[in-house]
């Protein structure tokens, strides 16, 4: 063969199909894999020579993780760096999640959706917004800085609540055909465009107005262009068994493969219930359906304040969010719905504020809240728990972020050993204290599920981090270690990767991946982050 560019020596393969490891030498060339030669040393064979030889004895090399449900739809643009996702071998991120992003948009709703999620990726000050449509934005994230590029690629779904803002604005009501159609159009011409599909944040305002039917009419649009339907479902609380049903129904009717985003059984009413969600899938897979999930391997959350509020509260926008929020008389409804009836925000389970951690806020001067639950800043002001979470959102401007304490471990590791799982890490980089599955979802997947609990074996858990997620993606050469393949590589030691993020240091960057490559160049060497920009978007193939 052809002198190679690199040549990873004696290298444990795990090759992302789920099939056992073997040694190999494996040669890269022109962003490739060009060659692999399995037992080189041992058979004695003509071994592939390269212009940079590394001996990889002791490390495992595997495809590059893929993030199926990522929050850096302006952190890829802010921070060239991007060592949350870089460090952890993250090589693409699936970003346009829980149905709020910043294309398509025009002058108005760009203004509310930056608004809408500011807890999720800042207000984007720093940010020049040049594009409006999902190409446009694509195309930014190819140019990146200076025309280099991003630290990892990037896939984007069409969000239907930024849709539906578009189209309808955010009232409470079905869609008149017209705007339908005028939807079935925006999410055509972003699939078009290269998006992969598209995601819902249905208990997030405005996408979640959209009944069954106006989900079903968009879901057949991303049927036609080869693309899935990504749904935050509407709920993870009281009647989740029902809300993810009613996604599985209502995809099979539309004819759209299913990819199930954070896909827990959270709240105490569902401790011990995975085994039932698992069921209900394996029913429908039975019956071919086309369902994959993904899942943290954490059990808090992670959102917004406001989206715990009742879906009435988000009518008309964050403005008006925040005028019922002033309103002595309405505050008071939106407690009551809160702490006695079970908001929709809040998946129809009665706030535990115990379980409500301040992560971040907007305002460096209400930082001493951050680190500590609603009840606690609450107690040591004297006043009610509410009062103290409207004081927060009314001051931040809705841009508190919180951890939410409320799942269960049993459950976690039932659906993680689940044939269509794929890793997400949901990381919001934002805030003070962010949750440490940001920084540290693969490597605590290796460290905590393979070697310390047994949970996956090291094959089962790399093929459920690249080669799943990359054929949901409908990726033709990504996920997997072969020849021809885009040299989109992770070297991790099995003894010693680790998430290095806790709680109480969540930026903390993991241990035991010391080489990532992007196209066969190293975006992570020796440990290091380079300066290394190899990232573009990643657009849904015919």
């Amino acid at each position: 063969m052809d002198h190679a560019d690199l040549v990873i020596q004696d290298v444990d393969v795990a090759d992302g199909s789920g099939a056992a490891t073997y040694r190999a030498d494996v040669a890269v060339k022109g962003g490739r894999i060009v060659a692999i030669v399995k037992e080189a040393a041992a058979a004695g064979c003509q071994r592939p020579r390269g212009t940079r030889e590394l001996d990889a004895e002791g490390l495992v090399l595997s495809p590059g993780f893929i993030d199926m449900h990522a929050h850096s739809d302006l952190a890829l643009l802010r921070d060239p760096d991007h060592s949350a996702k870089a460090a952890q071998g993250v090589t693409l991120e699936v970003i346009g999640q829980d149905g709020l992003s910043y294309a398509p948009v025009d002058d108005r709703t760009l203004a509310e959706v930056r608004r809408t999620i500011t807890g999720w990726n800042g207000h984007g000050d720093d940010i020049d917004f040049t594009w409006r449509s999902v190409g446009e934005y694509l195309d930014r994230l190819d140019h990146g800085f200076d025309g280099e590029g991003i630290a990892v690629n990037a896939a984007y779904l069409v969000p239907q609540g930024t849709v539906r803002m578009l189209a309808v604005g955010w009232e409470d009501r079905a869609a008149t055909p017209r705007e339908l159609d005028r939807m079935r159009g925006l999410v055509a011409d972003g699939l078009r465009e290269g998006a992969v599909g598209m995601s819902s944040g249905l208990t997030y305002t405005p996408g979640m107005y959209a009944k069954d039917a106006e989900l079903t009419a968009l879901c057949e649009v991303v049927a036609e262009h080869g693309g899935y339907y990504c749904p935050h479902h509407r709920s993870y609380g009281a009647g989740a068994l029902e809300a993810y049903e009613e996604m599985v129904t209502l995809t099979r009717e539309a004819g759209c493969p299913l990819h199930l985003a954070h896909a827990t059984m959270n709240f105490g009413v569902n401790d011990g219930k995975a085994p039932d969600l698992l069921a209900l899938l394996d029913k429908a897979l039975a019956e071919g359906a086309d369902i994959t999930l993904d899942t943290y391997p954490y059990t808090p959350g992670c959102t917004t304040l406001v989206a715990m509020l009742p879906s009435w509260a988000g009518e008309g926008g964050p403005e008006a969010v925040l005028a019922r929020l002033r309103d002595d008389a309405t505050a008071e409804r939106v407690r009551h719905h809160m702490e006695v009836v079970g908001a929709d925000g809040c998946h129809g389970v009665p706030i535990d504020w115990d379980t409500i951690e301040i992560s971040g806020v907007s305002d460096p001067d209400l930082g001493p809240y951050v680190g500590r639950t609603v009840r606690e800043s609450a107690d040591l002001r004297g006043e009610a728990p509410w009062t103290t979470a409207r004081r927060l959102l009314i001051e931040d401007r809705l841009g508190p972020t919180i951890l939410q304490h409320v799942g269960h471990e049993e459950n976690v590791r039932a659906i993680m050993r689940h044939p269509v799982h794929t890793g997400g890490s949901d990381g919001i980089l934002r805030g003070d204290k962010p949750h440490p599955r940001a920084y540290g979802t693969f490597p605590h997947y290796l460290g905590r599920y393979v070697r310390e609990l047994g949970v996956l074996s090291l094959e089962e858990c790399v093929a459920h981090l690249t080669g799943r997620p990359a054929a949901r993606l409908r990726l033709p050469d990504r996920g997997l270690v072969r020849e021809g393949y885009r040299a989109d590589l992770v070297l991790f030691d099995p003894a010693t990767v680790a998430a290095g993020s806790t709680f109480a240091a969540p930026r903390t960057l993991p241990t035991g991946i010391p080489h990532v490559l992007l196209d066969g160049r190293f975006v992570v060497e020796d440990g290091r982050r380079t300066d290394v920009l190899a990232g573009r978007a990643v657009r849904r193939t015919a």
